[in-house]
């Protein structure tokens, strides 16, 4: 019986220890709860600490620092141009205390950060200009690197350097927010926007207007190399006709230096020999009619002669 309760008392003594130790690890930060209420301060070092037993709970909070996310937001700009804005931050529970009277937990603390950035991004999104937003402060343009289309551009100021810029937008939405926090317990450290694009109908005319942009420089393209080829082919059609009629002039004088030079051998030919000059015509004369040839010619005929004389001989 007394070992029973020995052992009834040594498991209630280990069960009050356990109750009463807990552990505050390097990256946390802890508070004692009674009945709903903190008790005592902050526990910020690490190691080993005591609580009253069962009537007694630690919150532990994160002393490293957070992200938050927000949902993409569509905001419209001051010059009404309706946009999706996605945002980030950063931020850490820099007093543990007003953070569970004012949100109670991490959830909590990221739902009213839900509430407050995203109200102030709408509040400064929408009363600036899109370029304001887009661009950074350092914009600048090199107009020779765009073409020609880009540049006769009417509807945005290409080499105007904005007033704000990304940056000083994205810090005067962190001091705005951050007047809020320590009301909180939470201290902003960053707010950034992660990206920027408009919404689909207005995606849809943007993207519109580059095709037609593209399209319009394919055509101007396509026109001067048409309007280079049909020089081209002028070109080589008025070289070409210069090379056939040189080489028709140069044929025409070839056949008429070969046709004097032709018509001098047969004179020089008729000249040493006229005789034979005009018996070696008649031959050629033989020679065209063919083979299965039939010939009627007169007794008298010069042709006749030859034939006549060789039988005579």
């Amino acid at each position: 019986m007394k070992a029973a309760i020995a052992g009834v008392v040594g498991a209630l003594i280990v069960v009050t220890i356990f109750s009463s130790a807990f552990v505050v690890d390097e990256a946390e930060q802890a508070i004692i709860v009674q009945f709903g209420e903190p008790q005592g301060e902050v526990i910020s070092e690490p190691g080993l600490h005591w609580k009253k037993p069962f009537i007694q709970e630690v919150r532990y909070y994160d002393r490293r620092l957070l992200i938050w996310d927000g949902d993409v937001t569509q905001i419209p700009t001051l010059g009404r141009e309706f946009i999706q804005v996605d945002t980030t931050a950063r931020w850490r529970i820099s007093d543990p205390l007003q953070f569970l009277r004012s949100v109670r937990d991490e959830f909590g603390g990221r739902n009213r950060l839900d509430d407050i950035i995203d109200s102030v991004v709408r509040d400064i999104i929408s009363g600036t200009e899109l370029e304001e937003i887009v661009r950074s402060g350092d914009w600048e343009v090199d107009m020779e690197e765009l073409d020609e289309v880009e540049q006769d551009r009417d509807d945005v100021a290409l080499t105007q350097r904005p007033k704000l810029g990304r940056e000083r937008l994205e810090t005067e939405i962190l001091q705005s927010a951050s007047r809020l926090m320590p009301d909180l317990g939470i201290e902003l450290v960053d707010v950034r926007i992660k990206r920027i694009n408009y919404i689909d109908s207005v995606r849809r005319q943007v993207e519109n207007r580059m095709i037609s942009e593209r399209q319009a420089i394919a055509a101007r393209f396509r026109a001067e190399g048409e309007g280079r080829s049909l020089e081209i082919t002028g070109e080589m059609e008025r070289e070409l006709r210069r090379i056939n009629s040189e080489a028709a002039r140069e044929a025409e004088e070839i056949r008429g230096d070969a046709d004097a030079e032709a018509i001098r051998i047969y004179g020089d030919a008729f000249g040493a020999d006229p005789e034979f000059f005009a018996f070696i015509r008649t031959l050629d004369t033989y020679q065209a009619l063919g083979d299965n040839a039939t010939l009627m010619i007169r007794a008298d005929s010069v042709l006749f002669r030859y034939l006549e004389r060789n039988q005579k001989q």
